[in-house]
């Protein structure tokens, strides 16, 4: 896990970016009837650009804060608790907010498509429970471990600091 704010957003890209596709597929694949196809691929690649930096926003401002909220509150405490058992906390704690407005997100981007700006409520809360079932499994049992995989073979542990050193160039003016 990160352990300071650098390696956090660092973390923060590399998770987004593996649940977004990993969600943007899975809904396509359901809205084409469970056919893999190449066109399932285009479609889910052409519509990650904006909900990933819709769900980095949401990551960032709104779904971090409340899991971590939660989790400390009610599921685990700093300094008794296990590492593994704060990552599964957070990481589930994750998901609620996440589906709660991405399915809001989907919905949106749907009827927008179709015109049918009216059945937006609808079409957002029949999606939550299928995106949720399937965002949990994949962010605790897929796109966790693979982002802190990456993230630790490309920044192990101590490489990323808070503050940059000062660059020792600049210290040895003569």
């Amino acid at each position: 896990m990160p352990t300071n704010k650098r390696e956090s957003l660092i973390f923060t890209v590399i998770m987004c970016f593996c649940m977004v596709l990993g969600m943007s597929v899975y809904n396509v694949l359901r809205v084409h009837g469970w056919q893999p196809s190449l066109s399932v691929i285009v479609d889910a690649w052409v519509g990650f650009p904006p909900a990933y930096i819709v769900a980095m926003l949401l990551d960032v401002l709104v779904a971090s804060r409340f899991a971590k909220w939660f989790a400390f509150r009610f599921l685990v405490t700093p300094g008794k608790s296990s590492q593994r058992a704060m990552t599964l906390a957070i990481s589930t704690m994750m998901v609620f907010p996440m589906v709660f407005f991405m399915s809001l997100y989907g919905a949106l981007e749907a009827t927008t498509h179709t015109g049918a700006l009216e059945m937006i409520p609808l079409v957002w809360l029949s999606n939550i429970p299928f995106n949720f079932v399937a965002a949990l499994p994949l962010n605790l049992v897929v796109a966790g471990p693979v982002a802190r995989w990456l993230f630790r073979r490309a920044f192990p542990v101590g490489t990323v600091l808070e503050e940059p050193a000062p660059a020792q160039a600049a210290l040895d003016v003569r």
